[in-house]
């Protein structure tokens, strides 16, 4: 039987590489674990590379779209640090977390996400003002989709608290 991270690995593949159809296929007979690692890859080094390929734009949209873009990820950007540094805390503590420690580094990680979700609603509200109904949800799939990408591997890699 498959452990459960790989099973959501495979989930991740059949549900994330669709949205990314208009990518280039992959070399004939590579595996799923290859195929989601090159995406991996390309959503750390060129998250507005893989948008880009995603979310076909005319001139005028793209105009409009690309300005609107950076300045959500001002706020979405900073979030997520927030959330990075409760799990780096988490990570540092080691084996010495206490209650309160613990308590302290789940309020931060509960925030961050808030503040995560204020902001993509906030992203969304400010695309859909330059973008027709069907891109604007069409891009926030793709950010939806590579956060979940991100947020799978990281607690992938944490422990659970002992």
């Amino acid at each position: 039987m498959k452990s459960i991270p790989t099973l959501l690995a495979a989930s991740l593949v059949a549900f994330a590489l669709p949205a990314f159809a208009q990518s280039p296929a992959p070399a004939a007979g590579a595996s799923d674990a290859a195929r989601i690692q090159k995406l991996r890859e390309r959503i750390r080094t060129d998250p507005k590379g893989v948008v880009k390929q995603n979310l076909p734009l005319t001139d005028a949209e793209a105009k409009a779209f690309w300005p609107a873009y950076d300045e959500c990820h001002v706020k979405l950007d900073g979030a997520q640090r927030r959330g990075n540094r409760a799990v780096v805390d988490y990570v540092n503590a080691g084996d010495n977390v206490t209650d309160a420690n613990a308590k302290q580094i789940a309020k931060d990680l509960l925030e961050a996400n808030i503040d995560e979700a204020r902001a993509l609603k906030a992203c969304f509200d400010r695309v859909a003002k330059v973008l027709p109904g069907k891109k604007a949800a069409r891009f926030l799939q793709i950010e939806n989709k590579m956060r979940a990408l991100v947020r799978f591997d990281t607690a992938a890699a944490i422990p659970l608290v002992d």
